[in-house]
């Protein structure tokens, strides 16, 4: 199964027909088209598109645009709270698009490290790609691919944010701070991601 953001609606593409109220059989490449346009142009707040061939409807859904990839991190200290970064309003994680030549955790890393100033970082298990899709001013369609880690801060220093970047704030919040002040003002796929972390956490 893939769960796709479009404008912070839900795309998801499955195998069998999902529990919600409007749910579209893949008949083709149409099919997507018409699931996007429905997820972009109207008020339809979430779709399921499904089809016994899901590597085929995914391989079809990629080819609708520009696939860009980047890496980041759910980052942890010793105090048990989670990184945050703040930039145009939102809290978000600290991530970053694939340097040419680089591996996925090199990315992670260098991208935690620039936009946080903290480096004593070890990377740990991957989580889960998240993916989103959005519209360049030029008219070109992103599929955004992210690339999450765990990794732990294992150092004192103070997080400074990457100001040339638009990050206005680097913060350390527990689970409580983040479910009652990050919730309200992040993307869908941030909280898809945090619980996906506090899941593999309490395993």
């Amino acid at each position: 199964m893939y769960k796709v953001f479009v404008n912070e609606k839900k795309l998801t593409l499955s195998k069998y027909p999902e529990e919600i109220d409007k749910r579209l059989r893949y008949e083709g490449f149409a099919t997507l088209e018409i699931g996007v346009d429905l997820l972009q142009n109207t008020s339809c707040p979430e779709i399921n598109i499904h089809g016994e061939e899901l590597g085929e409807i995914w391989e079809d859904f990629t080819h609708m645009f520009k696939v860009i990839e980047a890496a980041g991190g759910v980052v942890r200290n010793r105090k048990n709270e989670i990184l945050f970064i703040r930039r145009l309003g939102r809290w978000d994680l600290a991530k970053g698009k694939i340097e040419k030549g680089e591996s996925l955790e090199q990315a992670a890393l260098r991208e935690i490290e620039e936009e946080t100033g903290l480096k004593e970082l070890i990377l740990g298990d991957f989580l889960s790609p998240t993916f989103h899709i959005y519209t360049e001013r030029n008219g070109e369609r992103i599929l955004k691919i992210t690339y999450w880690y765990k990794v732990q801060y294992v150092g004192d220093g103070i997080p400074t944010p990457q100001t040339e970047e638009g990050i206005s704030e680097v913060r350390w919040k527990n689970e409580a701070e983040i479910r009652k002040t990050v919730f309200p003002k992040t993307f869908q796929n941030i909280k898809l991601i945090l619980n996906q972390y506090w899941e593999s956490s309490n395993e």
